[in-house]
């Protein structure tokens, strides 16, 4: 099978501060920006994948989700509990000092893994848990 990953989903409860962060600090492309119904859909990706993309959306865009699991995926993404993505990047440090200037939360600076990588880790300002990983020489 040719299986290709072509987009995955972030949970946002601001688009104009989500793509702030996204475009502006990590250096994504806005490829798409769509409202409907109420909600909006942002998609982004890095200019070296066009074919991989990220679509900010709001928490429980689902039409099926009740309001108390609308609720609860709101608290959720409030706490800061739920996943990110993974991101790879030439320099681990260079990226790490970019974002920390960008006053992002800092939750794991740049250090070397046993695994064989180097990453860090921020939120979003939605609270989502970004990785940054530098793979081995």
């Amino acid at each position: 099978m040719d299986l290709k990953l072509h987009q995955c989903f972030i949970a946002v409860d601001d688009h104009d501060k989500a793509i702030a962060f996204y475009r502006d600090v990590l250096g994504l492309e806005v490829r798409n920006d769509v409202g409907f119904e109420g909600m909006r859909w942002v998609t982004v990706g890095s200019p070296l994948q066009p074919d991989v993309s990220i679509v900010l959306e709001p928490p429980a865009a689902s039409p099926d989700f009740s309001p108390a699991d609308r609720e609860a995926m709101a608290q959720l993404l409030a706490k800061g509990v739920l996943r990110g993505v993974i991101f790879t990047t030439e320099s681990c440090d260079a990226l790490y000092a970019k974002v920390e200037e960008s006053g992002a939360d800092v939750l794991q600076e740049p250090m070397d893994q046993p695994y064989g990588v180097r990453d860090c880790a921020f939120r979003d300002p939605a609270g989502n848990v970004l990785r940054f990983m530098e793979r081995a020489a």
